[in-house]
């Protein structure tokens, strides 16, 4: 019987998409009456969770990025403190209906969480909300190339590839982290769960030795902008939404959008909005907005951009254009760009290639026809690339509820 959730992660607060997931499925079980408690790798208190009834614990640790550097290397490697005070918790609490689900851990937990871990492995959930599990640098990526990554992790040639966003340094620091967590839990054999955002990821989490009768699949939960179509066939407008990072592409959609002569209004912060003000003053920018501020511009919206230039695991943006109504052109390196292609609610391109994204650009800014086309059949069929909120809660207590009738009966204590 499932008596205990158990939630796990960097941050106590909705800090990424990871930590906004991991939040998300905290409120759902507890609009279910079930009792949760968020053990945190930070030391932020969040009201709300108290004020929904959960138990915290907040670990005191710090972020990598936080301190001298020296010691956050160390720390990040394997942190012994927070070891033992998982592990602590867990002798204190644990019960046999407890289930664990991990989600990030490599901001501020470190790989030591694995070590307190393994006493319940066997009730043990862990989201692969990007690759760490299995890359070293996290996303299959070579950040000063610019490219995808096709090389086996941990393998020499990954060993000597200078990969890192910082510098070769900082890969050797990342390839030995990567080792600890090898040391620590065999993801070929273990008993715990490994759970994937997209079957697309299945074949790289597999590339690096994580057994596939461990992975299970289960989409995160999409909420459309807007709950009416979006009449995009009437619009002009091409959006961005997202960081403004160079793995995400916006660069490369800046330049075709300017030979498209198409207008580009791009929302989210981050390091490229800088560059864009200075040397792109045509793009209109409009900062960090709340989700209320996105559905109130979606209205406007006749494209949604995502020029990705990694393997995007999920590419929630996406869902939410399609679910509202939006057509995408989508990155192909996006796991998710197929299935948009193959159900006609969008396109997909090569980032890259500036004219022939410009050509695809100037092309669905004149077909009205074809717009409204995808418009309407991504808004009645969308809702059928990924859960709803309940729906993904559902999926989450039956695996957990799996994952209690399969686990072992706990040892008899000696009287």
């Amino acid at each position: 019987m499932l008596d205990h959730i158990v939630v796990i992660s960097d941050d106590s607060v909705e800090s990424g998409g990871a930590a906004a997931v991991a939040l998300a499925s905290v409120r759902l079980f507890r609009q279910r009456g079930l009792a949760v408690t968020v053990i945190s790798g930070d030391g932020k208190p969040n009201a709300e969770l108290v004020r929904i009834g959960c138990s915290v614990e907040c670990l005191g640790g710090r972020h990598l990025l936080d301190g001298a550097r020296a010691a956050a290397a160390l720390r990040g490697l394997y942190d012994g403190r927070m070891r033992q005070q998982l592990a602590a918790w867990i002798a204190r609490n644990d019960t046999p209906g407890t289930v664990y689900h991990l989600h990030n851990w490599h901001k501020v937990l470190s790989p030591s969480v694995f070590a307190a871990l393994r006493p319940v492995a066997a009730r043990l959930v862990m989201s692969a909300h990007d690759y760490f599990l299995a890359c070293p640098n996290g996303g299959y990526f070579h950040f000063p190339g610019q490219r995808i990554c096709e090389l086996t992790p941990g393998s020499m040639r990954c060993v000597v590839a200078s990969c890192d966003r910082r510098h070769y340094g900082h890969k050797l620091w990342r390839l030995v982290r990567h080792q600890v967590r090898r040391a620590l839990v065999d993801l070929a054999a273990t008993d715990a769960t490994v759970l994937a955002v997209h079957e697309g990821m299945v074949p790289y989490l597999e590339r690096a030795g994580i057994g596939g009768g461990n992975i299970r699949v289960l989409r995160n939960p999409v909420t459309p902008w807007r709950a009416e179509r979006v009449a995009a066939e009437r619009n002009r407008d091409v959006f961005f939404v997202g960081r403004l990072e160079e793995d995400k592409g916006l660069d490369l959609l800046v330049r075709a959008a300017s030979a498209a002569d198409i207008r580009l209004r791009v929302v989210g912060d981050g390091p490229l909005a800088a560059v864009i003000a200075r040397q792109s003053p045509d793009v209109q920018l409009l900062g960090w907005q709340p989700r209320e501020r996105i559905a109130e511009l979606a209205v406007e919206a006749r494209l949604v951009a995502a020029p990705t230039r990694w393997r995007e695991t999920f590419g929630l943006v996406m869902f939410e254009a399609l679910m509202s109504g939006i057509p995408v052109v989508a990155s192909h390196f996006s796991l998710a760009s197929g299935e948009v292609v193959r159900h006609g609610f969008g396109v997909a391109c090569d980032p890259h290639d500036t004219e022939g994204l410009a050509k695809i650009l100037r092309s669905l800014g004149r077909d009205d026809a074809l717009i409204e086309q995808m418009s309407r059949r991504a808004f009645e069929e969308g809702r059928g690339l990924a859960p709803d909120r309940e729906q993904w809660c559902d999926a989450l207590l039956a695996l957990y509820r799996e994952k209690l009738a399969a686990a072992p009966a706990p040892a008899r204590r000696a009287a």
